[in-house]
C-alpha cells in the first residue's frame, strides 16, 4: 500500500470528495421533494401512538446545508482538497512554513549573523544571548540534566562542573551536542569475578583523594593496569576521544560509593546522548555551547 504512488492516491480522493458531495445533493432532493404520500400512507400508525406522515423536514435544515455546500464549493476552488488540484491560492502547508521561516530570517538574521561571530567570552557577556540560551536547555536538555544542569537520577552527568567525558573545548562541546554520544562500559563480571571487581572498585576509589582506598591497592592495581588502562588511562585520568572519564578526580556519573562502583565494574553502563543536530540550528548549538563553558549558570529573569 505505502508503494503505491501519490497520483492514484490523489484519484481516489477526487472520487471520494465528488461521490459525497453527489450523494448530499442526492439526499437533500429526496427529502424535500414531494412524496405524493396517499392518505392511508398518512393514517398508518405504529405501536400505538407512532404514525406516518408525509411532513417534510423543517426548512432551515435546507438553508443551512446549502449554506455548508456552498462554502465547501468555494474552498476546494480555493485551497487543495481535489487529488492533485492546488487551488486557486495555491497555498500549502509547506509554503506556509517556509514563509514563517522566511520573515524570521528577515528579522533576526542580521543578528544571528552577529551572534555566530562572537567568541564564547563574549556570548557569555552578553545578557539577552545568554538568556536565550537558557530557554533552550530548558527547552531541549533539561529533562535529562535537570532544570539547573546538575544532572540527576546517577545517569545523567552534571553540565556545572570541570568533569567533561567527551571533552570540554568548544569543538568538542558542539559536536556532542550536535552528533550524540554514545557510551560503551563493558561488563568484567565474566572476567575478573565477583572478587576481582571488589578489588578493582578498592582500587578505583583510592585514585581518587577524597576517598581513601579501601582495599588491596596491589591486586587491585594490577587488575586494572590489566583491564582498564586501555580505555581510562594508566593514572585513570581518563580518554575523552574514547569517552571514558576520570576516575580520579570526585565526579561519579553512576554514583561513587563502593557498591555502585562494583555494579559499574560487573554489569557495565551504556550512556546515550541523543544528537541535536536536526533539531537545534549552529545559532543555537553556539549559544548552548557558551552557556554550557561559561558554567551553565541560570540567567536572571529580566
Amino acid at each position: 500500500m505505502a508503494d503505491m504512488p501519490s497520483s492514484f492516491w490523489a484519484g481516489w480522493i477526487v472520487v471520494i470528495t465528488v461521490t459525497s458531495f453527489v450523494a448530499l445533493v442526492w439526499f437533500l432532493r429526496d427529502v424535500y421533494r414531494d412524496s405524493g404520500a396517499d392518505a392511508a400512507g398518512e393514517d398508518e400508525v405504529w405501536d400505538e401512538t407512532l404514525r406516518e406522515g408525509a411532513r417534510p423536514a423543517p426548512v432551515w435544515w435546507f438553508w443551512f446545508i446549502l449554506a455548508l455546500m456552498t462554502v465547501s464549493v468555494v474552498y476546494l476552488m480555493l485551497y487543495p482538497g481535489l487529488g492533485s488540484y492546488q487551488g486557486a491560492l495555491k497555498w500549502s502547508q509547506g509554503g506556509q512554513i517556509a514563509g514563517r521561516f522566511a520573515d524570521y530570517e528577515a528579522e533576526f538574521g542580521a543578528e544571528r549573523q552577529r551572534l555566530q561571530g562572537l567568541t564564547l567570552a563574549e556570548l557569555a557577556e552578553h545578557p539577552a544571548a545568554m538568556q536565550s540560551a537558557w530557554r533552550i536547555f530548558n527547552n531541549n536538555c533539561a529533562s535529562c540534566h535537570g532544570r539547573d544542569a546538575k544532572g540527576q537520577a546517577l545517569q545523567f552527568p552534571d553540565l556545572t562542573d570541570a568533569a567533561w567525558q567527551w571533552g570540554g573545548d568548544e569543538a568538542r562541546i558542539v559536536e556532542t551536542i550536535r552528533s550524540g554520544r554514545q557510551a560503551a562500559m563493558p561488563t568484567w563480571e565474566n572476567i575478573v569475578g565477583a572478587q576481582g571487581a571488589e578489588k578493582l572498585a578498592d582500587y578505583v576509589l583510592g585514585l581518587n583523594a577524597a576517598k581513601a582506598g579501601s582495599g588491596a591497592a596491589g591486586e587491585g592495581s594490577t587488575l586494572f593496569q590489566q583491564f582498564c588502562a586501555a580505555c581510562h588511562g594508566p593514572t585513570g585520568s581518563g580518554q575523552p576521544l574514547l569517552g571514558a572519564p576520570a576516575l580520579n578526580d570526585a565526579a561519579w556519573l553512576y554514583g561513587g560509593e563502593r557498591a555502585q562502583v562494583i555494579q559499574s565494574i560487573t554489569h557495565g553502563r551504556n550512556g546515550v546522548m541523543p544528537a541535536f543536530g536536526s533539531r537545534l540550528d549552529e545559532t543555537q548549538i553556539r549559544l548552548l555551547t557558551a552557556w554550557l563553558s561559561a558554567g551553565a549558570k541560570i540567567p536572571a529573569e529580566r
